[in-house]
């Protein structure tokens, strides 16, 4: 079903979001780019007749339409006019081979996809593996794709018709970040996406007067929940193409106000020459996220950043946030609780937590088990995949394969990740406890634990090390700084330094599976 504009609704819907907020503030700065800033107005209006353009060029309710490229302010254009269709947004990550891009396209049987001009080539190579691809929109208005001004030179005039979502009604379609096997497709729907906005406004503190930033991609599900929550908040948002520490930290000095990083981010700003206190002087908030942060790497942030810090966890793509380490924690953490930085906080708003074990019972305070959530921010299946949907969502409550355990005041602890978890001779190591303990040795930027086969123990645990510049260790001494902090069976049988930063995907989370087998 569709609607005029301007009929009455009963709710709110997301994709009127941008509406809403160009009614209130319509000359704010809305996206903001190194080349122009736009306002909420001006955004309202390109998404409007980027929405006739595609429904002119036939695009309906229920497409689904993949986006294959790097942050621009088009990218944001194009989200916000498919939900005003009622299209099915599938984001891909840019940093995939053709073969995994070809994968997931024909897993998502896309319609239509809108590309950069970097990506062109690749998906030439491509065409003939995708039946269901009916167009192709250059972003940047390449050559052999349909144009993007000519889409928004098509909706110029006419009526606009923004489609009526149920709550129920998905409109993303996301693919898991493949950090232990090939990813899934995640069916998001509006009551997900609805809730992922407001509990995070809530929880993160959101407000009217920001000039955010978010280093996760669009395509990946913390960054487009920045940017909706932005534009939803009336606030402006800062697009770049792509991370870079060099280029951000410029405009840290030109207002930022608030961020989105996840730990390796943090480490990049604090690194760069001649960085000071002064160079953050309007940063209020950091949100960090994705990946652990190593309490030495925290307390340094917060020294020179000098504002509240956040770290928000959850299996984001499936379930949205779980749990919330405040600005007080993180305070108190620094007045004689420092065990707290090693903590991801609280449940969030909303949201039960608990910790299973194996017969999905829930264990005792201490003990180390599964994760689990129940909430209205949990995804609705697996495209295609309903036993293994079953497998992860039992009476509601979501499994995402994360280990931890509660404190006695409700504190989460995170233990790795359910697949990550190294059997060693029938004892059960948890990569976390002793990645913190590497964390702490001298020079080490990285320290990842896997496990690797063994004939006699079955597992053994292999260390893997990226260094700070001009860095040599010694293994020996390694293992022995672990002797000294951890159970025997639980240090290293082999130390591997890399020369470049350990593989990660699009959200900052290290690719462990790329990092199994002989040392």
């Amino acid at each position: 079903m569709t609607r005029l504009t301007g009929e009455k609704l009963s709710r709110v819907q997301i994709n009127e979001w941008i509406d809403l907020a160009a009614r209130q503030s319509p000359n704010a700065a809305c996206l903001v780019t190194p080349e122009r800033t736009t306002t909420f107005a001006e955004v309202r209006d390109r998404v409007h007749r980027l929405a006739r353009g595609m429904h002119a060029a036939g695009m309906r309710q229920g497409d689904r339409v993949a986006i294959l490229a790097t942050d621009s302010i088009e990218y944001v254009e194009t989200v916000l006019a498919l939900f005003k269709v009622g299209a099915i947004v599938v984001p891909l990550n840019f940093r995939l081979s053709a073969r995994e891009i070809g994968t997931l396209l024909r897993t998502a049987e896309a319609a239509w996809i809108f590309i950069g001009a970097r990506y062109v080539p690749m998906l030439t190579g491509l065409r003939s593996e995708l039946p269901a691809l009916r167009q192709v929109i250059g972003l940047d208005d390449t050559e052999g794709t349909t144009p993007f001004t000519e889409l928004l030179e098509a909706g110029a005039t006419g009526t606009l018709e923004t489609a009526e979502i149920g709550d129920e009604d998905i409109i993303a379609l996301a693919f898991t970040s493949g950090t232990t096997a090939l990813p899934k497709g995640v069916m998001q729907s509006h009551r997900m996406w609805k809730n992922m906005c407001s509990n995070a406004t809530l929880e993160y503190q959101f407000r009217r007067d920001e000039f955010r930033y978010s280093a996760s991609p669009l395509c990946h599900v913390a960054g487009l929940n920045v940017m909706l929550k932005t534009l939803d908040r009336g606030s402006t948002l800062l697009i770049l193409p792509q991370w870079n520490a060099a280029e951000i930290l410029p405009w840290f000095r030109k207002g930022l106000t608030d961020v989105f990083l996840v730990p390796t981010m943090v480490a990049d700003l604090l690194q760069q020459p001649g960085v000071t206190p002064e160079d953050f002087r309007t940063l209020k908030s950091v949100v960090y996220g994705a990946a652990p942060m190593s309490p030495a790497l925290l307390e340094r942030a917060m020294a020179i950043m000098d504002c509240d810090f956040f770290n928000a966890f959850g299996a984001g793509t499936e379930a949205g946030q779980q749990s919330v380490l405040s600005p007080e924690d993180h305070r108190k953490a620094m007045n004689g609780h420092p065990h707290l930085l090693g903590s991801v906080g609280r449940p969030g708003y909303n949201v039960d937590l608990q910790i299973w074990d194996e017969r999905n019972q829930e264990v005792p305070v201490g003990t180390v088990g599964e994760i689990v959530t129940r909430s209205d921010m949990v995804m609705s299946g697996y495209l295609g995949q309903p036993e293994r949907t079953k497998d992860v969502i039992v009476d509601g409550w979501f499994k995402g394969g994360d280990l931890g355990y509660l404190d006695e005041h409700g504190y989460l602890y995170l233990a790795g990740r359910k697949n990550d978890m190294i059997i060693r001779g029938g004892e059960n190591i948890y990569p976390n406890e002793i990645e913190s303990v590497l964390a702490a040795y001298p020079g080490v930027v990285e320290g990842v634990v896997v496990g690797a086969p063994d004939a006699y123990w079955g597992e053994v645990v292999h260390a893997h090390l990226y260094l700070s510049p001009g860095t040599v260790i010694d293994p020996a001494e390694v293992q022995a700084f672990c002797r000294a902090r951890l159970a025997k069976y639980k240090v290293p049988d082999a130390i591997v330094v890399h020369d470049e930063p350990l593989p990660r995907n699009a959200s900052g989370k290290i690719l462990r599976r790329l990092l199994r087998g002989p040392a």
